[in-house]
Order: structure tokens, then C-alpha cells, then sequence
């Protein structure tokens, strides 16, 4: 569980989003995620060492840029599973950047390739509900444990967000 709010404004925050959904297909440097992102090194670094110091990214090498060392780092997915028990504050933040970026996502949005969206407030049993539940983290492991580098030839590039949770009834 987070420490603070602090720690879950680290994961909130929509830039820090697109740069661990970036960092889990491959490793990269605070230059090569400005470049993919379309911002400074500056501000990649800054976001790079606040995921870092929450420990939602492994730092895993150091490599030698012209005449210096760039930090090489990347996203570990299970390291989000501290975040799952969170109070209502933390709730609202993390819903909040989500759903911004889902927003901007879909400003992409493809046509002609398969897609899916799904959109349920619903009641269901405590055993089929922690089912599905295991069903969807499974299905998180593997996409990304799929994931590609940025650019890779002949591959698509996609959204996914999850947001699945019990609700007090009104």
C-alpha cells in the first residue's frame, strides 16, 4: 500500500502514465522518452527519477552518450500492486489521470482493426466476482509481458485501461 498521497501522485500524474505504459515493452533513457513523447530531456528525467524513487521503475543500466552516462530505465507492472488498496482520496486521483488518459487515447483511435469496449455497473456474486477479477490481472500480466518496444516493425500500437472495482450500493 502506498506509503502517503504523495507516492500515489507519483502514479497519477498523466505524463508519468504514458511513461510507464511506455517503459514496459523495452528500456530507455530520459532523452529516448522525450523523444517518443515530444518533450525535454529535462522534464522526462525529472518524471523518470520520481517513478523511480516510488519504485514503480528498476533503473537497469547506465550507458555511455557522448562523453556521458544516460540511466537506462524501465517499468516493472507488478510493482503497481502495492497501489491496490487505496483510500478515497487516492481513488479519486488515480481515476481522475485515467480517465484523462483514456481521453487523449482516443483521440488515435484506428479503424478496421478489432476492438472491444466494455462499460458494466452491475451486480454480481462474491465468487464470480473475484474470478473475473483474477481473469482481468492474468490478462494485465500478459499484455505486458507482450509488449514491444516503441516503433517496433509490424506492430500496432494499442490502448488497454482497466478500472474494475466493487461498488457501495446507493
Amino acid at each position: 500500500m502506498p506509503q502517503n498521497l504523495d507516492e500515489l501522485r507519483a502514479l497519477a500524474h498523466p505524463l508519468r502514465l504514458r511513461i510507464l505504459s511506455l517503459l514496459t515493452g523495452t528500456a530507455m533513457s530520459a532523452a529516448e522518452v522525450a523523444r517518443e513523447l515530444g518533450g525535454t530531456q529535462a522534464n522526462a528525467s525529472y518524471h523518470l527519477r520520481r517513478l523511480h524513487d516510488v519504485g514503480l521503475l528498476d533503473m537497469l543500466d547506465e550507458v555511455q552518450v557522448r562523453g556521458g552516462w544516460a540511466k537506462r530505465y524501465r517499468h516493472n507492472p507488478e510493482s503497481g500492486e502495492r497501489f491496490a488498496e487505496r483510500n478515497a482520496e487516492q481513488e479519486r486521483l488515480l481515476t481522475t489521470a485515467l480517465t484523462d488518459e483514456l481521453r487523449r487515447r482516443s483521440e488515435y483511435r484506428a479503424s478496421g482493426r478489432p476492438s472491444t469496449t466494455t462499460d458494466a455497473e452491475l451486480w454480481l456474486d462474491p465468487q464470480s466476482w473475484s474470478e473475473i477479477v483474477t481473469k482481468a490481472m492474468e490478462l494485465s500480466r500478459d499484455l505486458h509481458a507482450a509488449a514491444l518496444p516503441p516503433r517496433t516493425p509490424d506492430a500496432i500500437k494499442v490502448s488497454v485501461t482497466i478500472s474494475m472495482f466493487s461498488m457501495i450500493a446507493d
